[in-house]
């Protein structure tokens, strides 16, 4: 489908982006506070506006590749009268909170408002290995939803518009504390050479393959609120948990993280659930994110 877009902000995404859809043929304009940094787009084949309420008249599909939300709402100030009709879709990094109120902004100046978020590099637009989440407008996605599929593997998470943001910072925190978990590992070990160092690398990529293969299974626990034993029961983790705590502590890592493990682990023990496996321990980090089926 032949697709009138208009893309505001030409950094590294916003030019990736948008000669990506001149590839794909569609008809782009684009816009930039800087006007020089628009100009090679012109020369691929882009319409430059001299302004972004231009620039959005001239899009029924606006993307805003903008630094920050403060930087969105400058742009906004400038642009409200040209909304009406349009899809905004928002692809700067941000959060929840001004997700939602970027898309309350957007509604009511007579827009639709989809957040965005890229898992992967501007260079990677177009391809499989980069993941855009997306949520906000239901109807916004599907009737712009085989353009948006065109910047690479997409998801619609439904219509919070700040649900994007919400997978992203959780993505996030997963894979850091992936990462922190593996430096802390290598330095308990006391991995130093190259060889011993390979060998633990081999070790512990087995081990997280453990926890990845069991994503859906966990997923699934925690959605029914049923932790069967699994390879240890909570009384077995236990004993583990205050020997890793011991040895971590005296190589001088930080054990917070397992130390709010560990007293989890005590306090489901404590009120009878000790037969369970580790999964268990969701009741106690915080509210549970679903409500299990009757």
């Amino acid at each position: 489908m032949d697709v009138s877009v208009s893309v505001l902000g030409t950094g590294a995404l916003g030019t990736a982006l948008a000669r990506l859809l001149l590839d794909r043929g569609h008809r782009v304009t684009v816009w930039n506070r800087t006007p020089g940094k628009a100009q090679a787009l012109g020369a691929a084949g882009a319409a430059v506006a001299g302004s972004p309420d231009a620039a959005v008249a001239a899009g029924d599909l606006v993307f805003l590749c903008l630094t920050d939300y403060p930087a969105v709402d400058q742009v906004l100030d400038a642009v409200t009268d040209a909304l009406p009709g349009r899809v905004v879709v928002n692809l700067a990094t941000g959060a929840p909170e001004p997700a939602q109120r970027t898309a309350d902004r957007v509604g009511r100046a007579g827009a639709d408002y989809l957040d965005g978020v890229l898992q992967g590099s501007p260079g990677q637009l177009g391809g499989a290995g980069i993941t855009l989440l997306h949520s906000g407008s239901a109807a916004a996605f599907g009737t712009y939803r085989s353009t948006l599929e065109q910047l690479g593997t997409t998801h619609y998470l439904g219509p919070d518009p700040g649900q994007a943001c919400r997978y992203d910072l959780a993505l996030l925190g997963l894979w850091y504390e992936a990462q922190l978990a593996y430096l802390n590992a290598m330095v308990l070990v006391g991995a130093t050479g190259p060889d011993e160092l390979a060998a633990f690398a081999g070790l512990a990529g087995r081990q997280l393959g453990y926890v990845t293969g069991a994503t859906g299974e966990t997923a699934r626990e925690v959605a029914e609120r049923r932790y069967p034993r699994g390879p240890a029961d909570l009384t077995e983790h236990a004993p583990v948990l205050d020997e890793l705590l011991r040895q971590r502590g005296t190589a001088g890592l930080s054990t917070a993280h397992l130390r709010h493990l560990r007293d989890a682990v005590r306090r489901r023990i404590d009120q009878g659930h000790g037969a369970e496996g580790l999964t268990g321990v969701i009741e106690e980090l915080g509210a549970l994110p679903v409500t299990p089926r009757r």
